[in-house]
């Protein structure tokens, strides 16, 4: 294991310093889990060529482009035996996956659902996950959870020494619970989303602070004009 080395203390200084060149992958992996919060999870749903379902969480996750709309999910290598994980084997084999947004309501499944399961045992069929079918991937969706995207992979581009590799998937189809989508918008505060923070530790969405938006984006969602930020 690569040593955590740290700069000599300085009097003008109230940061540690950690050099990033040539961390080991235990020692990053603790510090940008810690540092990169909160993330949303990507519950992700497969098959396998047997036909097994799998499901499993993944946080280091987020959308990556928007036309078409696409998300990028980090998968590593098991951590015990460098093995490929079931989800990034299906994911490769099928070309396709389904993300389900976890949610609070869905946070004891979602969690007991990372348990390393053998291969030829679905998650869905030990934890009692009721699904539902697809429109244009053969990966179901999970009924609990509000929203679902149907994903087919685009590419996976392996980063770094090869630990991580990151599949990028374009979203076919967006199934929304008509609970938390109005037909035009989709209400995140009644979705409940649960995100992952470093360790053991999740949070859900606590409070909420509204800023009028500065830059239009794509659509002008939540866009009332030009304003400039006030001074100070």
């Amino acid at each position: 294991m690569t040593a955590i080395t740290e700069a000599p203390p300085s009097p003008n200084s109230d940061f540690a310093f950690v050099d990033g060149v040539g961390l080991d992958s235990a020692a990053a992996y603790r510090l940008l889990v810690g540092c990169v919060v909160p993330r949303p999870i990507a519950w992700i749903t497969t098959v396998d060529s047997a036909g097994r379902v799998n499901a499993a969480p993944f946080s280091s996750y987020n959308y990556v482009a928007t036309s078409p709309p696409m998300l990028g999910v980090n998968v590593a290598l098991r951590a015990g035996d460098g093995a490929v994980k079931d989800t990034a084997r299906n994911i490769l084999e099928s070309g396709e996956f389904v993300v389900n947004v976890a949610t609070e309501a869905t946070m004891e499944a979602m969690h007991a659902s990372a348990f390393e399961y053998a291969p030829e045992q679905s998650e869905t069929e030990a934890l009692k996950l009721a699904l539902l079918p697809s429109r244009h991937v053969r990966a179901p969706r999970l009924a609990a959870t509000p929203v679902q995207m149907e994903c087919r992979l685009d590419r996976a581009v392996t980063l770094g020494r090869g630990v991580n590799t990151l599949y990028i998937g374009e979203v076919v189809a967006f199934h929304l619970s008509h609970a938390i989508y109005d037909g035009k918008r989709v209400d995140s505060a009644a979705m409940r989303p649960l995100a992952r923070l470093g360790g053991p530790f999740y949070a859900a969405l606590g409070e909420i602070i509204h800023r009028p938006m500065l830059q239009r984006p794509p659509g002008g969602e939540g866009w009332t004009g030009p304003k400039a930020p006030p001074a100070g």
